[in-house]
């Protein structure tokens, strides 16, 4: 019996492994942490967002540039595919109102100890604290080992959460072959002054985030550090690459009438005249701290307040990453160009997903994808 190995235990791994087993082959999962897909389980204690429930164009077009190189592996296993697999693994699944879809059980650990069940019923072998050198060869708990596989597929992930096992030191095996990591889904670091420590940790709802071209509607949080959270992350990229942050803190009201509500205060003092028009504290402190200097009235400055950023959190604490083995370096079942039966899935691939369920459905549909090339490959040798 040929044998494959799969270096990485995240979605992506287990996938690969999944759709090697199924085409009959002996395979090893070498793992570098003590145990399995810690970011799955991380990213689950606050509701496992397993995928998006939305058509099948709109949601490849979320990845943005990457999309013409994702599409033939989300088209063969999208949004829908996932909700099917995660019944398979007997975990009901609901989608909320936001077209996000979660299993009923909403954390990650009932799954994985279901999918875990499954691969070892197929033969799969897991190997824990196996730490990939390079090659052929494992760091041990045992010493230093050799394994040669017929076929390897890599999905190591990407670097960020270093602490759960990614932490991207697999790019110095490929350095012509990886494009420069950066932070993804991030939030960014604003030098507050005083007036803003009453309200850290406080919610910012219901805003429009603009970035250059790009708005979203939604939240986020004031932290001691600076901002953070979906409306933050949803705008990531964009922000990374040097567009201004400016903020409609009152989305549903036009500019004119916000000019005629603050013209009715009359001679009240400027923050019991926001406070009159109903805006939360978090939104006056943040008027205050950014719209006390520079042109335009007030009103303008409520419907477009620029918000100075000093930089991105650094890339470990990034949800995810952009960057990885660039596209051009394998080929369209993913095997490296430059090192037959070597195939590569997951985080480590060079593209960006939102969150909202894109990123996990991408490392399925990704380890799926090499698996099954990487299956195909082997039994034509």
């Amino acid at each position: 019996m040929k044998q494959a190995l799969v270096i990485g235990a995240g979605p992506a791994g287990l996938m690969a492994a999944q759709e090697l087993a199924n085409a009959g082959l002996k395979v090893t999962i070498a793992e570098a942490k003590p145990s399995p897909a810690r970011k799955l389980l991380m990213a689950g204690k606050s509701g496992l967002n397993l995928t998006k429930d939305e058509p099948k164009d709109e949601f490849i077009e979320a990845f943005g540039e990457s999309a013409n190189e994702l599409r033939p592996m989300l088209e063969a296993f999208g949004p829908q595919n996932v909700k099917a697999w995660a019944n398979w693994l007997d975990q009901s699944v609901f989608t909320g109102s936001s077209g996000r879809v979660f299993p009923e059980a909403m954390k990650a650990s009932p799954l994985l100890r279901e999918w875990l069940k499954r691969l070892q019923e197929q033969g799969v072998t897991l190997k824990t604290r196996w730490k990939w050198l390079g090659g052929n060869d494992f760091e041990t708990p045992e010493g230093r080992v050799e394994f040669a596989p017929d076929v390897t597929v890599l999905a190591c992930g990407g670097a960020s959460w270093s602490r759960l096992g990614s932490d991207g030191k697999w790019a110095e095996h490929f350095a012509d072959s990886v494009a420069p990591f950066k932070p993804a889904n991030m939030g960014f670091e604003v030098s507050w002054s005083q007036h803003m420590t009453p309200h850290f940790g406080a919610p910012v709802k219901a805003v429009r985030l603009i970035a250059g071209e790009q708005e979203h509607l939604g939240e986020f949080v004031i932290s001691q550090r600076g901002i953070e959270g979906s409306g933050v992350y949803a705008m990531s990229k964009a922000l990374r690459e040097g567009a201004e942050l400016r903020l409609d803190l009152l989305p549903k009201t036009p500019l004119e009438e916000v000019e005629a509500r603050l013209k009715k205060a009359g001679k009240q003092s400027l923050p019991n005249a926001l406070k009159r028009l109903k805006i939360p504290a978090a939104k006056r402190a943040l008027f205050f701290e950014f719209g006390k200097n520079g042109d335009g009235s007030t009103a303008e400055k409520l419907k477009n307040l620029p918000i100075k950023l000093d930089r991105p959190r650094p890339l470990d604490e990034a949800i995810s990453v952009a960057g990885g083995l660039r596209f051009e370096a394998l080929d369209d079942g993913l095997m490296l160009r430059n090192q037959p039966g070597v195939f590569a899935a997951g985080e480590m691939l060079d593209w960006e997903a939102p969150t909202g369920g894109y990123l996990i459905t991408a490392c399925l549909a990704t380890g799926k994808w090499a698996g099954q090339h990487a299956a195909a490959w082997v039994n034509k040798t």
